[in-house]
């Protein structure tokens, strides 16, 4: 087990980290506004915070911890609340190993992926690519020059370059999108990346052929996802989220 892994596990394990509020991201908040709820995957979710509050405005929310202790406190919130987000204890580098199944609309990664080390970072990206629909929204918050102390639990920081080259033979464009987000205590700002999922034909054709691909669905169901695209493309827009492939 790594430092990293290590010093998560007993943050949790000692009480709710003082990074983990009980207040969804704004971030998330803005995000969400006035979309069409499909389903929802949030990567290192921690307590459950934003997966139940994406639960409460509809969506068909999962979270997965590599913290068996943060999972039993996301259960433990979903509980008392009524909430219907569900929980998985798994590493976001190995999603299906965990039983986490596609398709999803939309993921989100709130400081998860700022904090993965370069050697497991390709295998993150596959197995996002996996349980993504065509056409899914994903949006990575982070970091993208962690303080001293974050470098020595692994943390690497997240920046338009990395994300381009690992994400680019699965999400068109790569990097749709880049902004500040909100302050995260003494770490600085977040920064705000969008990627956009590109189509299982496209995939198939730039990425590994070893690589499962998911395919577009029923009818019905590639409908509703074009739908549910369509509104969160108007209200991105509206926020100031347009990408340059909405732009075209």
């Amino acid at each position: 087990m790594s430092i990293g892994s290590l010093f998560y596990r007993l943050a949790y394990r000692s009480g709710r980290p003082r990074w983990d509020s009980t207040e969804p991201r704004p971030e998330l908040v803005e995000l969400a506004q006035g979309r069409l709820p499909g389903r929802a995957l949030d990567l290192g979710c921690g307590a459950g915070t934003d997966s139940i509050y994406l639960a409460s405005q509809g969506w068909e929310a999962t979270g997965v911890d590599f913290a068996p202790q943060a999972i039993a406190m996301a259960r433990s919130r979903a509980a008392a609340s009524g909430s219907s987000a569900s929980f998985a204890a798994g590493d976001v580098t190995r999603l299906r190993e965990a039983g986490v199944r596609g398709d999803f609309d939309l993921v989100v990664d709130i400081g998860c992926y700022h904090g993965i080390p370069a050697g497991r970072r390709d295998a993150y990206v596959a197995e996002v690519a996996a349980v993504t629909a065509p056409g899914a929204d994903l949006y990575l918050a982070g970091v993208s020059n962690p303080p001293a102390a974050w470098r020595l639990l692994g943390a690497r920081g997240i920046n338009a370059d990395d994300l381009r080259r690992r994400f680019g033979a699965y999400f068109d464009p790569p990097l749709v999108d880049e902004r500040k987000a909100g302050p995260i205590g003494r770490a600085g700002s977040f920064v705000l990346y969008h990627l956009l999922r590109r189509g299982a034909t496209t995939a198939a054709l730039v990425g590994d052929a070893s690589t499962p691909v998911i395919g577009a669905g029923t009818p019905a169901r590639s409908g509703q996802r074009n739908l549910r695209r369509d509104a969160g493309r108007t209200v991105r827009e509206a926020h100031g989220y347009a990408s340059t492939r909405d732009s075209r």
